[in-house]
Parts: C-alpha cells; structure tokens; sequence
C-alpha cells in the first residue's frame, strides 16, 4: 500500500496534501482510536478521494469506512446529549459497530441508547432490535400505560408485545426474560410479570406485502433519449445535444449535476401516481429479504400521497434521513409520501449477449 497522489480538489492546496497524506499513513499504521480513522476517512472523502482508493492505501475497505464514519459522528453526539464519562471512555475505544446503529436516533436518544447498551452489555447481533425499538417507541402519540419515557422501557414495551403474541411458551418466556432484563421502571416490570399468569395470546397483525416487481422482458426496459428540439433546427442544436450513457441494471440516465433520470415501464401503478419519485438502495434493507442475496433495487414513491392508511409503507423522514416504514397505527411524524412500487432488474446472465441480435436468435 502506499500513498494517494495528491486530490484535483487540492492539488494547489500544499497545506491539505500534507494532511491527506498524514491522515493516510496514520490509518496505514493504525495509529490513535477507531473515531479519529473515523473523522479522517471523512476528511479524506470529503476531501474528494474515492473510498475504494483510500481502502488500497490504508487497508479500510469501503464498507468500514462507512462505519466508522458514522459511529464517530455518533460518538461525537453523545457529549451533547448528555453521556456520562464512563460510557464515552468505553465506546472511545471500542463499539464503532454499535454506536453505527444509533445513527437514526435523535441527539438525546442516542446518549441514553448508548448509556443502555453499555449497562446491558448489548452485542452486535443485539443492537439492531434495541435500536429500531426506541426508534418505532418514539413515535408512540402516547406512552403505553406502565412504561416510562426511558429507553429500556422502549425495548421492554418491544418484548411485552412479541411476548403476548406467542403461544409457544418457550418462545414467550424468552422474551419476558428478555423484557425483565431491560426494563427500568416497576411498573414497566409488573406488566411483563403480569405474563407469567396471563397466557393470553394477542394476534400479531401482519404487514402488507410489500410490493415488489421484477423486470422480465425487454420491452419493459424502457430507454431514455434526448430531444434536441422541435424543427427548423441548426448543426449546432444537435451538436448541443449531450451524450446518454445508461448506468447500472435499471438503465439511470445521469446528466450534469447531481440529478439524474431513470426509466419505468408504464405501469397503471406509475401513471397513476401523481409525483413519482425513484430512490435507490438494496433489497435487503426491507423486512423478510434478508434469506436472499441483496439485490439492487429501485424504489418509486408518490410524494403527493401523504394520508396515512394501515395497508402501505410511508417515506418518514428519520433524524434527517429517508426511511420507509409500516405503521400499524398513524404516527406522529410526517409523511412524506407513499411506496408505489420496488423494482428489481431483470435476470441476464450476460449484459452484452443481448446487444448481439444474432445471438439471440440463435
């Protein structure tokens, strides 16, 4: 590994190069604690080099970065909310994984997740449930009779729930104990005691479907194309015409800026949505898709549809960033539109064969 040349962005910066070039021997020789590689990958990205550059000269694959870089940012919240020093030493020098997932919490919620998780000894595999279960008990209209405000009452509320929803009693004394475990008030307590006795079972009540769509033909896979303008038209309008290049399974169309376009087959589900919108990201991100391989999968949304109803999944804006939920009952935060549909590409097992209409035929 050796080091970067120096970034376009600060090529005339000698100043900057010495830092990018310092920062990068540091995370080579793993020199301070995992939040100040956190706080360099983020200075050097920033900074304009490329995570998979940075990952060659450091050892830091792209996928840590992100972590780190976020996990730091999260560290570094904690003062503000209020942490206690004991907690900010522990997690100084360890926990990158644990405090990644405390990114979607708020600035307060975050302190006291991290004060929980460092009492509990919560673990990696851990985290994730405690933290979408502070998240989803925030946005609670009311708290539930016997639990307090307090994030271990969030995740004890979490457990009481699964736990009535279980007949199986093995399974159901699992999630009492787990309840027990994190509860912190009495009277949080008592209400997962009381189902010791109470063997009542409370239906779950599923999520819709989600609505999932794979492309399968060619004719679904539309194409877009420039329009140079409506005739008489000169050499020069043509020439001013600038050059599609399609990107990635679902055919994005990029053009200067930070926008781009991409095509949708004329689904009634599309023309009926009165602001469509496409977002980006990985199948796995939804709930029951983990047992497949990640896929890439585009995700359309109507923005002008902000009512909410118990049979679709919402676009909530989530401490500052995008997420899509199904509530069970309307929340308190606002929507700011409706799932329509998520595509997945199509299955080709070679891009290029399909270019070849000989082949094809054959």
């Amino acid at each position: 590994m050796t080091d970067l040349p120096p970034n376009p962005q600060d090529a005339e910066n000698q100043p900057n190069q010495e830092l990018s070039q310092e920062l990068l021997r540091k995370l080579r020789q793993k020199e301070g604690t995992w939040v100040e590689w956190g706080e360099a990958c983020a200075y050097l990205q920033k900074s304009g080099y490329n995570p998979q550059d940075i990952f060659e000269a450091t050892g830091f694959e792209p996928i840590q970065q992100n972590q780190i870089i976020v996990g730091s940012q999260v560290y570094n919240s904690l003062d503000k909310g209020g942490a206690s020093e004991e907690v900010k030493s522990y997690y100084s020098q360890r926990g990158s994984d644990i405090l990644y997932e405390f990114r979607m919490l708020t600035q307060d919620e975050r302190a006291s997740a991290a004060e929980l998780a460092f009492v509990h000894k919560v673990d990696a595999d851990e985290v994730k449930e405690v933290a979408r279960a502070i998240k989803d008990y925030s946005r609670l209209r009311t708290l539930p009779e016997g639990f307090s405000a307090h994030p271990g009452d969030a995740v004890a509320y979490q457990t009481w729930k699964q736990a009535r929803q279980k007949s199986d009693l093995q399974l159901r004394s699992r999630f009492i104990a787990k309840g027990l475990k994190f509860a912190h008030t009495d009277t949080a307590r008592k209400k997962i005691e009381q189902l010791l006795t109470d063997f009542t079972v409370v239906p779950q009540r599923p999520a819709p479907l989600l609505p999932f769509y794979r492309l399968e033909s060619e004719a679904e896979m539309s194409r877009v194309v420039p329009v140079a303008g409506e005739l008489p038209l000169t050499p020069d309008d043509l020439k001013a015409v600038p050059m599609v290049e399609e990107d990635g399974p679902f055919n994005m169309v990029k053009f200067e800026g930070v926008g781009a376009w991409v095509p949708l087959p004329g689904w009634q589900v599309v023309l009926n949505a009165e602001d469509p919108v496409v977002i980006l990201g990985c199948s796995d991100r939804f709930p029951n898709q983990e047992q497949n391989k990640p896929q890439p999968v585009m995700i359309a949304i109507d923005r002008s549809y902000r009512k909410w109803d118990d049979g679709s999944y919402f676009v909530v804006d989530n401490s500052g960033e995008l997420d899509i939920q199904w509530f069970e009952t309307e929340p308190e935060i606002e929507i700011l539109g409706r799932l329509i549909v998520i595509v997945k590409p199509k299955r080709i097992l070679d891009d290029e064969i399909i270019k070849d209409s000989w082949q094809i035929d054959e």
